[in-house]
This record gives structure tokens, C-alpha cells and sequence, in this order.
């Protein structure tokens, strides 16, 4: 059996032991090359990005050696969100994009995740004959001439060319004036892009998480700790927060009133505001099974289909560019609006939300009360083996009973995390105690039933 690279978002593990060892990014480099190049005589691109984890210099080094030494060029643009690696792969007419970031996970783990010429991550039967390429001497022994091994650049205004694109999608006879912001760019690829975009658009903003040091990237700030965020907003009697993730392709925002805002809320009420302005395709919004009963209601109260996918940007945007819909996303902060971009953007949803308060005269608080959150526990545990549920007989009973007793009012959710050793066991309902009592119950059958 050949180990596996490509997860469910790219490659991700801990730096330096597999697969995140700096041989593979360069049999990486090699592999993209092979499967993506047009022509021997057509000069072949890469732009490559990072977010600010320290191993990231040793990653974007052996992913530019195995480039050139196939004669292919690289374009380096330093830390930069992984959106804006998506977008301007695309208008710099890139042949392949390139960025490594382990987004929300902790500074010792990285990624690697590619996107095609159109801007939109790679599909599956792609990843999958890079996978082959890995594994192929002859495909990776197959170098350039002396002569022609590639070169590699920097790119000076990348961020400059980001950030006139992301404010593009803020109505011109719109600004921020008055506003005052807090934003939290969780150490990360937006330390610098994120308070620079909303001070040019008139805000008053408050920084935090702009101080990376290559270690401290998402550590207690940004998406994935909100309320650092919010006790900022409370201090500072501001207007919203703005919670980043480490490579700013999720976003969870704070209310005026230190109000929690998830993806969800925001996609309730970009959905909302969208079908307002006949501007929603299909009236339909895509989100996955993780997003709460909550915004199912919603959306039904005001004539919106939902269509669900499983978890993962990916399957939202599959199913969006599938159906020809235009708004999708996670409850974890993953906004997809195809209009502007080909994968999740914090900074643009962000900017969407904030168009949503100046044309609307609204409070952050009074729009994401078109929503009501169904109480929900999510418990996150390691375990030794990924034993399929439907394989666990006392916990698949359990499970069965336990969506029983909720009916319509309620719901179960019990899944492999894609790219940890973790399960996740998500249940919703009326009651947070009774809640809180199922998941604890099933959680322990799963691990003891997928002990060695």
C-alpha cells in the first residue's frame, strides 16, 4: 500500500515528518510540473503563498527546486491569505497556485493546497494523478537540461493587486466612514492586507493578531477564539469585529453588543439580502451538514431552498459551480460567493456584511436576528483508528435512538474529522443539558469502539 498525501483540503500533517517533510514539497514541485505542463516550449508558471508559520520559508524553497529543476518558473509572494493566492493565480494567467498554510491548526502543523488556472481548488481525479506522479521515479527523474531549469522571483505588489481586488467588491459610493473596527487577523497570512483595506475604505480600526513571529499563529485570536475578539469590541465601544483565521478564508464576526457571529448568521443574512435584491441564483443557498437547524428555518421562512453537502469548502463549491448557485458556506466561517471569488473569503465576506449595515442603516445585531440558533454541542476527540460509524454496532444503535427521540426538533451528527486523527459529534436540539448528556454518551461508545 502507498501512502496517501491529498487529504480532504490539500496535504496537511506536522511539519517535518510525513507527509510535511521538505522531500515531499519537493517530489511536489516535480509532480505539479509533469501533470500540468502544456508544452515543453510554453513557459510554465507557479505562484506560491504562505501563511506566517515558520516552516513555510523551508516549504516554498523545496517547492521551487523541484519547479526549476523541471524547468518551470516560480513567483513568490510572501505571506498572503489563500483567497488572494486563488484570485490572482488566475489574473496573472498562473498555470498553478500554490499555498502552504495548516489555516486554523497550530503553528507545527502546515499544508499544502493547489489551485488550478481558473482560481478554483484542484479536483479530486487531479489530486489524484499528482498522487501517481509521486510515486513514479520515472516521472520525477525526468529533469530539465542544464539550460533550461526555471528560475524563481518575487512578486512586489501582490498585495497591492489583492487589495484592489477585494475592494472592488464595495459599492464605490459606499465607505466605512464613522465606523470604528476591530479586526483580528489571528497572527496570520492578513496581518497586513486586512487593517490596511478597511482603513482605506474610511474605518476607524482596532488591530490585533498582527504580530506574527512564525509561532503564535492562531494561538487564543482569530476564528477559531472569537471572543478575544469580542472583549476588544466591548472595550472599545466598536461597531463589529472581524475575526480571521490564519490564511483568512474564514471569518467569524462580533456584533456591537459582543455577539458572537457565526458563518452561519452570515450566510443568512448575505442569503437574505442577495433574494432581496433578486440577486440570489436559484433563491437556493449551499451550506454543509454542520450548519444549524437554525439557518435551515430561516432561510424556509423567507422562500430560500438550502441544499447541503458534506463538510469541506470543496463540496460547497462543487455543488455551487453543479447547480449555478452563487452564496454558500460553513458554519466554521468558509464564505463562497462566487460573484467575487472561487473559494472562502473572510476579508470580501467581511466587506459584504459591512455593505449589508451601510445600505441597510442596521446594526450588526439587528441583522443576524433574522436567525435563530438551535442550542448545539460539539465535542472534538482523538481517536486510534477511523473505524467507519456504520461499522461501530453499539454506536450506530445509539445514534438511531437517539435522532428518535429527537424527531424533526433535533439532530445527530457523528463524523471523522479529514484532516486529523479526530471524530467530531455534533448534536442540536431544544434542550442544551439533554444535548450536552447524548454526545458525551456517544462520544465514549465511539472511542471505545475504535480502541485497538
Amino acid at each position: 500500500m502507498q501512502e496517501r498525501y491529498f487529504g480532504t483540503d490539500g496535504i496537511r500533517g506536522l511539519a517535518n515528518q510525513f507527509p510535511m517533510t521538505a522531500d515531499m514539497a519537493l517530489c511536489l514541485g516535480k509532480a505539479l510540473v509533469a501533470n500540468f505542463r502544456r508544452h515543453d516550449e510554453v513557459p510554465f508558471k507557479v505562484l506560491i503563498g504562505k501563511d506566517t508559520r515558520r516552516s513555510g520559508y523551508m516549504f516554498e524553497s523545496a517547492l521551487a527546486a523541484g519547479i526549476n529543476a523541471m524547468n518551470g518558473s516560480v513567483l513568490f509572494t510572501g505571506p498572503m491569505p489563500t483567497p488572494a493566492i486563488a484570485h490572482l493565480t488566475s489574473a496573472m494567467r498562473c498555470d498553478a497556485g500554490v499555498v502552504i498554510s495548516a489555516s486554523h491548526n497550530p503553528y507545527h502543523d502546515n499544508g499544502i493546497k493547489i489551485f488550478g488556472r481558473d482560481g478554483f481548488k484542484l479536483p479530486t481525479d487531479v489530486e489524484e494523478a499528482i498522487e501517481v506522479s509521486l510515486h513514479d521515479p520515472g516521472c520525477l527523474d525526468a529533469l530539465a537540461s542544464p539550460e533550461r531549469i526555471g528560475r524563481s522571483r518575487r512578486i512586489d505588489d501582490a498585495l497591492g493587486r489583492y487589495n484592489a481586488f477585494v475592494k472592488s467588491s464595495f459599492e464605490r459610493e459606499l465607505t466605512l466612514d464613522g465606523l470604528k473596527v476591530v479586526v483580528d487577523c489571528a497572527h496570520g497570512a492578513a496581518y497586513k492586507i486586512a487593517p490596511t483595506v478597511l482603513t482605506e475604505l474610511g474605518a476607524e480600526v482596532i488591530e490585533t493578531g498582527v504580530t506574527p513571529d512564525g509561532y503564535n499563529i492562531n494561538a487564543d485570536v482569530g476564528a477559531l477564539h472569537p471572543e478575544h475578539c469580542a472583549s476588544l469590541v466591548r472595550a472599545h465601544g466598536a461597531d463589529i469585529g472581524i475575526s480571521l483565521d490564519g490564511d483568512a478564508d474564514r471569518l467569524i464576526l462580533v456584533a456591537e453588543n459582543g455577539l458572537i457571529v457565526d458563518g452561519d448568521f452570515v450566510m443568512a443574512m448575505l442569503a437574505i439580502d442577495l433574494k432581496q435584491r433578486g440577486a440570489l441564483n436559484h433563491n437556493t443557498l449551499v451550506t454543509t451538514v454542520m450548519s444549524n437547524l437554525g439557518l435551515h428555518r430561516a432561510m424556509q421562512v423567507h422562500g430560500i431552498k438550502t441544499i447541503q453537502t458534506a463538510v469541506g469548502d470543496r463540496y460547497v463549491v462543487e455543488a455551487m459551480r453543479r447547480g449555478g448557485y452563487n452564496l454558500g458556506g460553513e458554519q466554521s466561517g468558509h464564505l463562497v460567493m462566487l460573484d467575487h471569488s472561487t473559494t472562502g473569503d473572510g476579508l470580501l465576506a467581511a466587506l459584504r456584511v459591512l455593505s449589508c449595515m451601510r445600505r441597510s442603516g442596521c446594526r450588526l445585531s439587528e441583522l443576524a436576528s433574522v436567525m435563530q440558533k438551535y442550542p448545539q454541542v460539539l465535542l472534538n476527540f482523538r481517536v486510534e483508528q477511523k473505524i467507519p460509524i456504520d461499522s461501530l454496532p453499539l454506536t450506530r444503535a445509539l445514534i438511531r435512538e437517539t435522532e428518535s427521540r429527537y424527531g424533526e426538533e433535533g439532530r445527530v451528527l457523528v463524523r471523522y474529522s479529514g484532516t486529523e486523527p479526530k471524530c467530531r459529534v455534533m448534536l442540536e436540539g431544544q434542550d442544551a443539558e439533554i444535548l450536552a448528556r447524548d454526545a458525551e454518551a456517544i462520544a465514549a461508545l465511539v472511542i471505545r469502539e475504535t480502541s485497538g
